[in-house]
């Protein structure tokens, strides 16, 4: 078990209250397995408004010592810039931690976390919501099954109009990049998540019309060990309406995930097989805290290992090394 605590239930602190954080805030809530401590944010207002809503301690500072001698497990929920220093704080301590993606900005400084983790006990974990999915995860059985016979070719699309402008995540300093590591971060999981490891990637960035200092469309082709190609497309300029998030093509069928459900073919039937309810966010990190909470008292196995986290660090670096070289990137995955 990698807590200390009598009990059957997490005492969590938040670090970083904002879009993602008002999420997770929820999921703790309609969690019995654990109860939140406390709640850290620099920004005064927001603060206190999740300290009234939710009955806990709030606080400025993560390193609070209030904190750490009250909890043992903390979920990161702040810009991946100060996800490194945050994390190693409390792994140091013994302390869990839940990570929102990406797990850090450097291949070496996730390998260091899993370090200090491994070290002291505690269990580290990158959050993946889309790995808890309905959808996603009978797509991996689908897959492993052999239905679709060998898989080809794999397409995965995250695409939004939408104004970065005045977000944290259009900042190099503080998000690492741009839509590259923003949304790539999920896309280069998911892939590994129903592919295996990525085993060379080609990345392309452009920088749109916003004005932005970072990429906001960027493509990713990458080959995974089994021999898949794959394509991922991601930009907060442009829009696919109505499209399938992931296609994938193999010998003897195609799939489509869709945002409101999914459905497979056969090749050579007219017939498609619907299957899911599509992408349900609240469900999939309530399912992702659950796991979380099981992982730390033995009770599951975490349906995203420390070595997966790493590797999605890896092949994002990996990407933007890339896109900057204008050639292909062999990963050692």
């Amino acid at each position: 078990m990698r807590s200390d605590t009598k009990n059957t239930f997490l005492r969590f602190a938040q670090i970083g209250c904002g879009r993602i954080g008002q999420s997770h805030l929820a999921s703790i809530q309609a969690n019995s397995d654990c109860e939140l401590f406390g709640i850290v944010d620099l920004r005064e207002a927001p603060r206190k408004a999740a300290q009234e809503q939710h009955g806990c301690r709030s606080c400025a500072d993560y390193k609070d010592p209030e904190l750490a001698s009250n909890v043992n497990a903390v979920i990161i929920c702040t810009p991946p810039s100060s996800h490194f220093e945050i994390a190693s704080y409390f792994l140091r301590k013994g302390i869990n931690v839940l990570c929102e993606k990406p797990l850090a900005l450097r291949t070496s400084d996730a390998e260091t976390m899993a370090k200090l983790g491994k070290a002291a006990n505690a269990l580290l974990m990158m959050c993946s919501k889309f790995r808890y999915v309905d959808d996603i995860i009978e797509t991996k059985a689908i897959l492993e099954s052999g239905l679709l016979g060998q898989v080809l070719l794999f397409e995965n699309s995250f695409c939004s109009r939408v104004s970065m402008r005045e977000r944290w995540n259009s900042d190099r300093k503080i998000a690492g990049g741009g839509v590259l590591i923003d949304n790539g971060s999920h896309s280069v999981d998911i892939a590994r998540y129903l592919l295996g490891p990525i085993v060379c990637v080609h990345a392309q960035c452009s920088e749109g019309t916003q004005d932005l200092d970072v990429e906001e469309t960027a493509q990713i082709v990458f080959q995974s060990v089994g021999g898949t190609l794959g394509v991922i497309h991601t930009s907060w300029s442009i829009e696919n309406p109505g499209e399938p998030y992931i296609r994938i093509q193999g010998t003897e069928g195609s799939l489509e995930v869709n945002w409101h459900g999914s459905r497979r073919r056969i090749s050579n039937q007219d017939t498609w097989v619907d299957f899911g309810e599509g992408y349900a966010k609240e469900k999939a990190i309530q399912r992702q805290l659950a796991n979380f909470i099981a992982t730390v008292f033995d009770r599951e196995e975490a349906l995203i290992g420390v070595e997966d986290s790493i590797a999605s660090v890896r092949t994002i670096e990996a990407a933007y090394a890339s896109a900057l070289e204008g050639r292909m990137i062999q990963l050692g995955d």
